[in-house]
């Protein structure tokens, strides 16, 4: 039965965005067009009111994939040639965008750091298709025995059981399993003995171990932001559920986890952490990076305090302006609901019978 349902869902998600049936409802008058792009590419089309926030956008969307875990989600869009801006769910979307139709890309924006307390079957399928796409761009790497891995569970989720006739190169390409670039004889005789072990499993089984696989990798969930260390060395700093890191050449450098963080804040290029002192230290740490633009600082001082607040945090917070530093902090924070929120509340939601 759950094996049909798994189905069904993809079913429809696949007819949402081929038959753009949002469109086909008509446009109310008043309303504005937003042009929706979807985790594998998929476009559909959304019609809202000429006052409708960020929020109203990202509800309507979930609603149509029906997603109930949607605080995980956020919206993209392209500004000033950065294609991952953050569409702020507090913010009127006439005053974001201007021509139509307005282009939007939905992705998730808190990875969940444990997969196995999802409870929704079609928000654990596009946070999957997220890493996939992650995969896809480059975001996210891996060593050629997980890309099988993760590969033969894409296989196993979307064409069921292994059988003799499917061509294993042909589906990898198919559902975007893996980089095009990372696709070897050797790979694909990895996935194909694989993919026979998973024999069983419904969709929702491996999309869960395809989740649990890839939450391990060191990358997973990170959104990174290029910055200069205090002796002007190209770095990249990390951000994700468990904290900041730092990253050289690819190598991570140093972590330092929520926890140890006391306090995130920005000056035009300069972003900031001050971490409170160790067992043996006197003092707390004050670091500094240096980023290319104000912009560049406020987009990574945004992302610093959405993702503590939302792993941390008990309830979101607002941020109050520092007097007398106008550019250190912003009221408005994308982020209506914690993890624990959500946890609490799946805690206290009655079980169907």
């Amino acid at each position: 039965m759950g094996n049909l349902m798994c189905c069904s869902m993809r079913e429809s998600l696949r007819r949402l965005a081929s038959d753009d049936g949002m469109e086909r409802r008509g446009r109310i008058a008043g309303s504005r067009r937003v042009r929706v792009e979807l985790m594998l590419a998929e476009h559909i089309t959304v019609d809202v009111d000429r006052k409708a926030r960020g929020s109203d956008l990202l509800d309507k969307i979930c609603d149509s994939l029906e997603l109930v875990e949607r605080d995980y989600f956020g919206l993209l869009y392209t500004q000033r040639g950065d294609p991952r801006v953050w569409v702020d769910l507090n913010r009127r979307l006439s005053k974001t965008f201007r021509n139509e139709p307005w282009d939007v890309r939905l992705a998730v924006k808190f990875y969940p750091p444990e997969p196995s307390e999802l409870k929704d079957d079609a928000t654990r399928y596009q946070i999957a298709l997220a890493v996939r796409r992650d995969l896809m761009e480059g975001r996210l790497t891996c060593s050629q025995i997980t890309y099988a891995l993760l590969s033969s569970y894409v296989l196993q989720a979307e064409l069921g059981d292994y059988e003799d006739c499917h061509d294993i190169t042909t589906a990898l390409h198919q559902h975007s399993a893996v980089p095009v670039n990372a696709i070897t004889p050797e790979l694909e005789a990895n996935i194909d003995e694989l993919y026979r072990k998973h024999r069983g499993q419904t969709p929702a089984e491996a999309e869960l171990n395809y989740l649990e696989t890839a939450k391990r990798l060191t990358l997973y969930g990170a959104e990174l932001h290029t910055a200069l260390d205090c002796q002007d060395v190209a770095i990249a700093l990390a951000v994700c559920h468990s904290g900041v890191a730092v990253y050289r050449d690819g190598l991570p450098m140093n972590r330092f986890p929520w926890a140890k963080i006391t306090k995130i804040c920005y000056n035009k290029r300069l972003f900031t952490l001050r971490l409170r002192a160790g067992e043996f230290e006197e003092f707390e740490t004050i670091l500094s990076f240096k980023l290319a633009s104000t912009s560049a600082c406020k987009k990574l001082w945004r992302c610093s305090v959405e993702h503590h607040m939302f792993f941390r945090r008990e309830y979101p917070v607002v941020v109050e302006r520092i007097p007398g530093f106008a550019r250190l902090g912003s009221r408005r924070l994308s982020c209506r609901r914690t993890l624990r929120q959500m946890r609490a509340e799946s805690d206290n939601t009655p079980t169907a019978a």
